[in-house]
């Protein structure tokens, strides 16, 4: 993988969460289980990564 870029992977459920967290699942391209997608390593990232960490596992 390039530097500068993270993987993430969806590993619990947007089912049933605050319609915020959904919204930030959405806005990182996290749409169903065991989704992996590449993110830019930025500020911004980090802060949606933060928000829903218990649903989201980062592979290096």
């Amino acid at each position: 993988m390039e530097k500068g870029y993270l993987k993430l992977k969806l590993i619990r459920s947007g089912i049933g969460r605050l319609p915020k967290q959904r919204s930030v699942l959405r806005g990182m391209g996290l749409t169903k289980l065991h989704k992996v997608v590449v993110l830019k390593d930025t500020p911004e990232t980090w802060g949606m990564i933060k928000k829903v960490s218990h649903l989201v596992e980062v592979i290096e």
